[in-house]
């Protein structure tokens, strides 16, 4: 949706300035919250961290991404219309896009007539920082069919034990790609790599993660054991466990692991001996985290893929993940990487690639740029921050859309984003809208 506001003067020789928000959020929850996002309001909570209040909510995300930047349009609006604030000669085109969390969808469709102008803002932002770059990226998914086997015909006496992931901290899978956070998938999968060498069972569920943007934060499985080996086997996961403990509790503090013998269970199938040794192997070895650094801007990640989730199940198998770089070439080659993991596991899986969206080259001369880091110094005094980041915004879309526009993207302080986590802070909202008023004042 565009609403175009026109200036004072005329409309074909105003500045045009365009601003823009996405309407989606992502939707993840802790497990055991019951909580419909499809009806239910977000519960919201304050708390403090450091003194500091920050906007929550109870068990679930937030949406501050990017609810806060919708309130900054919708408060522009409607200080316009009540002529608390005026912008003469120039055309605002206020831009609301759909299915930004799930591949940008309503920037690479939108339609380029609507909006003609200098100057695009864009209001997603995670920090006070001036963004003025941002990675590519693509989808890469798996799909698989396998026959399920009766669990008796691979064991006897057969007892079923459930091993869970809980208590990660996730968040977006390319912000925090670089802050060494667990990934559940991959812990679940290092149990069951020790597991296989020791013990024969059969794999009757694997299921963890749910996004693509984000890194997963609960993974379990459903195992089948034989009934006299229970015991060693209990044994034998809670030293696996020691292990990961010792390696990840630093940085995963909230880390839960569940072990629980299942006696009446509903699913008494599971896959053959050799689809779950090929399974096994290759989730132990599939690519997670950081592949490269950026080569010429310090600390900023320039290449990452996110196995993003597995579900195992009723004879099928989907595994989603996603990649970004700010480089094609990089990107392409990390993505083609992946599926010849997929292809070198021979359980005939069917590949495909979705979603791609280029990324945003950072150029630190546009005038839009000056004219901010100016605004920014006269309203605080102090020069702010600028930085590219490994993420996807719209951006990238719009600049291919529109290669003549000047591009920035501003936000408030989010913290935890795409996990329940997520926090806004509420005087870094009064500091972003006082700035972002003040620019389009400024902008010439």
């Amino acid at each position: 949706m565009v609403i175009k506001i026109i200036g004072t003067g005329n409309e074909e020789n105003n500045l045009g300035l365009a601003c823009q928000s996405h309407l989606d959020m992502v939707c993840e929850k802790e497990e055991s919250k019951k909580f419909n996002f499809s009806k239910d309001p977000i519960p919201l909570k304050i708390i403090k961290v450091d003194g500091v209040e920050w906007l929550s909510a109870d068990g679930t995300t937030l949406g501050a991404d990017n609810g806060v930047g919708i309130c900054y349009l919708l408060t522009l609006m409607k200080k316009i219309h009540s002529k608390e604030v005026s912008f003469p000669k120039k055309n605002l085109y206020l831009i609301f896009t759909v299915q930004e969390e799930i591949g940008l969808i309503g920037a690479v469709n939108f339609d380029k007539s609507l909006i003609k102008g200098k100057y695009f803002i864009n209001l997603d932002g995670d920090s006070e920082k001036f963004i003025i770059g941002c990675a590519g990226g693509i989808t890469t998914k798996g799909h698989a069919i396998y026959s399920p086997v009766p669990v008796e015909t691979q064991l006897n006496n057969p007892k079923a034990l459930e091993i869970g992931i809980q208590g990660l901290k996730g968040g977006h899978s390319g912000v925090d790609i670089d802050k060494n956070r667990a990934n559940a998938i991959k812990i679940l999968s290092k149990i069951l790599w020790e597991l296989n060498n020791n013990y024969f069972f059969c794999i009757s569920l694997i299921q963890g993660g749910k996004l693509g943007n984000a890194i997963p934060r609960e993974a379990r499985a459903l195992l089948y054991f034989e009934e006299k080996n229970i015991k060693e086997v209990l044994k034998f996961i809670k030293s696996i466990i020691q292990e990961l403990e010792s390696e990840i509790k630093n940085l995963e503090p909230e880390i839960r692991f569940i072990i629980e013998e299942i006696h009446d269970p509903q699913d008494r199938v599971g896959l053959s001996g050799i689809i779950k040794e090929k399974l096994i192997h290759m989730l132990y070895i599939f690519p997670h985290g950081i592949i490269s650094m950026h080569p010429k801007i310090q600390n900023l990640v320039h290449t990452s893929t996110n196995l993003a989730s597995i579900e195992c199940k009723d004879g099928k198998i989907s595994i989603l993940t996603t990649q970004r770089s700010f480089n094609e070439k990089s990107k392409k080659q990390i993505y083609q990487e992946i599926e010849a993991l997929l292809k070198l596991a021979d359980m005939n899986f069917e590949i495909s690639h979705e979603g791609e969206y280029p990324g945003w080259e950072p150029s630190f001369e546009s005038k839009l740029l000056k004219i901010a880091i100016q605004t920014h110094e006269q309203l605080y005094k102090e020069k702010p921050q600028i930085q590219a980041i490994h993420a996807g915004l719209e951006c990238g879309i719009f600049k291919k859309h529109f290669p003549d526009m000047e591009l920035i993207s501003i936000g408030a302080d989010i913290k935890e984003l795409h996990s329940p986590g997520e926090r806004l802070n509420i005087q870094s909202v009064k500091r972003t809208w006082d700035f972002f008023i003040q620019l389009l004042k400024n902008l010439e």
